[in-house]
């Protein structure tokens, strides 16, 4: 009768739930760790680069601009030239503000700092469209770039944990678009001045909530 026994206790299977819990604790750990690792990267990118608010006040201005010259009696191919040419000048703007701003474009040993880079230049790859715009429709070029411009903003919202890049996406984008098509050709200059309003209204909203943040993060500390 006792040929069957094995002489290990019949508790012992018991230890195998056990171990699997072990194993998902830690595996938990490990996880809610690296969540906490990469919220720390987001929050040293907020406090240094300011969430980007250099790029906004400057793209604010570049997009006045853009409006003066459609307000311009050049044909419509003239303008968005001309509007292409504003547009480059936006780099070396936003570098001047900040300096202002005290922004930082590099965060040492962030691994997550050249990402926003690579998230602006991504406007890049929609060139094609504006220039089939260009080509075919330029009374509408303006439009086209302002709806790229606006919804290359959507991806910051996570990078930076600001909500405002998400809304004004949308606002910007839409709104562009709602106007363009209410309005005759020759009144196309209110885009671009709908944009700039647009730009510095969300680089307000964005300073203000860095400002707050700063000051949370500096009284926690």
């Amino acid at each position: 009768m006792l040929s069957g026994y094995s002489g290990i206790p019949s508790f012992v299977p018991e230890l195998q739930p056990s171990s699997q819990k072990t194993d998902f604790i830690a595996e938990s750990t490990n996880t809610l760790m690296k969540e906490r690792s990469l919220q720390a990267l987001k929050l040293e990118i907020r406090l240094q680069a300011k969430n980007g608010v250099d790029f906004l006040f400057a793209a604010g201005i570049v997009w006045l601009m853009i409006a003066y010259i459609w307000t311009l009696k050049y044909t419509a191919y003239d303008r968005s030239i001309l509007t292409f040419i504003a547009g480059a000048i936006m780099l070396p703007m936003a570098f001047g503000f900040s300096r202002i701003l005290r922004t930082d474009w590099k965060v040492k040993d962030n691994p997550l700092q050249p990402l926003g880079l690579w998230l602006n230049f991504a406007q890049l790859i929609y060139f094609p469209f504006l220039i089939f715009i260009l080509l075919k429709d330029p009374d509408h070029f303006v439009m086209a770039y302002a709806i790229i411009t606006g919804a290359h903003f959507f991806p910051y919202a996570w990078l930076y944990d600001e909500i405002g890049y998400a809304i004004w996406a949308v606002l910007i984008s839409l709104g562009s678009f709602f106007i363009s098509i209410n309005i005759a050709a020759e009144m196309m200059w209110t885009v671009p001045l709908y944009t700039s309003f647009m730009m510095f209204l969300l680089a307000g909203w964005i300073f203000t909530r860095v400002v707050r943040l700063k000051k949370k993060t500096t009284s926690a500390a």
